[in-house]
């Protein structure tokens, strides 16, 4: 029985985790979780699973969550993440909290040697110098939820990676992929939400939209798996059946393959390195398919994708500045209080704006992360 503490129980990868519980009971339970505000989604979850503690966003959200569960531990703010992702009881914790909120929850666990099955891309963007380097000194492999990165994962399964030559994600392109920029001029938030391919949670679905996603998906696959920027191509895959690509020294590629459900590689991450049977997934008929369409990605039609590649070669503190700016426009837009076109442009004014610092530690990322959203939101006075 392996025994889970679940960050970000009411998000979209936190549910589809549940999911895998819930099938697996005899494999998996879950020890302990953390959400921010989501009392409605929160309270079937803990009457359903029982975890022992439940860490909260704020003081207001623990008292309404403690008249419903007197006898509850419940803990609130984010120290209390890190407090879940130590504990003796925890031998796995999933990490899909929206943002950098995640990042010292991560490391923690990781000096505390826990399995770490990582959703939470911004902890390796802001970051991701400290946390391989943890990693490695810790004996921690972290275990990819992403379906890029663990599509990745398992193609490099038995093989040797110094033949590795080329990874290649895959894009579905998002809810405006075959609009032109002039097309995208007056789009709403509920236009932005609508995802072709797969159920996500809002951010992400906007993430998407922009290509953002996709950039921050590459810097994380660089600390994954040490790849140089200019040896990780991002290619247009509207269907999403394949999820990543490796090629090698020999130009062998191997890809993997699957109906678009994020079930699949979340249970691939609690489960590493068995695999176990998962109902409810639809098979790939590749007859039914048809056909698979690539094409190459515009940076000029999708410059959030240019911005990430230049801040990963950059490093240092501009991958964080490039995290910080993009979650505090989103969260503007999705406020209503920016176009959909404006996201891109208060990123590129805080990455302008932005002194990199190399090597930065763990107060100076967090101040840098501080300032930016500060000061991303002072654009709008």
């Amino acid at each position: 029985m392996k025994s889970i503490s679940l960050l970000g129980a009411t998000g979209s990868i936190g549910i589809q985790t549940l999911d895998v519980i819930r099938e697996h009971p005899d494999t998996f339970s879950l020890f302990a979780m953390g959400f921010g505000e989501n009392i409605g989604k929160a309270i079937p979850i803990i009457k359903e699973f029982s975890p022992k503690i439940v860490v909260v966003g704020n003081d207001n959200t623990k008292r309404e969550l403690q008249d419903y569960f007197p006898r509850l531990e419940v803990i609130a703010g984010k120290e209390g993440l890190v407090t879940i992702s130590t504990a003796d009881e925890t031998d796995l914790v999933v990490n899909a909290v929206m943002g950098s909120v995640g990042l010292q929850a991560t490391l923690q666990a990781i000096e505390h040697r826990k399995q770490v099955a990582l959703a939470n891309k911004e902890t390796l963007v802001t970051a991701g110098h400290l946390v391989m380097e943890k990693a490695k000194q810790h004996g921690v492999r972290l275990l990819p939820v992403d379906s890029e990165h663990s599509a990745i994962f398992q193609c490099l399964n038995g093989e040797n990676e110094k033949q590795l030559n080329r990874l290649i994600l895959t894009a579905s392109g998002g809810s405006f992929r075959d609009k032109t920029r002039e097309d995208l001029i007056g789009v709403t938030r509920e236009d932005a939400l609508k995802h072709p391919n797969w159920n996500m949670g809002a951010k992400i679905t906007i993430d998407s939209a922009t290509m953002m996603n996709k950039g921050l998906e590459v810097i994380e696959a660089h600390w994954l798996f040490g790849v140089p920027y200019d040896r990780i191509d991002v290619i247009m895959h509207k269907e999403s059946v394949i999820h990543s690509m490796v090629e090698f020294d020999d130009n062998s590629v191997i890809a993997q393959l699957g109906t678009p459900d994020m079930r699949v590689p979340i249970q691939y991450a609690l489960n590493y390195p068995d695999r176990l049977e998962l109902s409810g997934t639809k098979r790939l008929d590749l007859i039914e398919i048809g056909k698979l369409h690539f094409s190459e990605m515009d940076q000029e039609r999708f410059p959030c994708l240019r911005m990430a590649y230049e801040a990963g070669k950059e490093g240092g503190t501009m991958t964080t500045v490039l995290n910080a700016a993009n979650e505090a426009a989103v969260q503007l837009f999705l406020q209503g209080q920016i176009s959909f076109l404006q996201i891109e442009e208060l990123i590129k004014k805080a990455l302008d704006a932005h002194q990199s610092i190399k090597q930065p530690d763990l107060q100076t990322i967090l101040e840098v992360d501080r300032q930016t959203r500060s000061q991303v939101l002072s654009y709008l006075d």
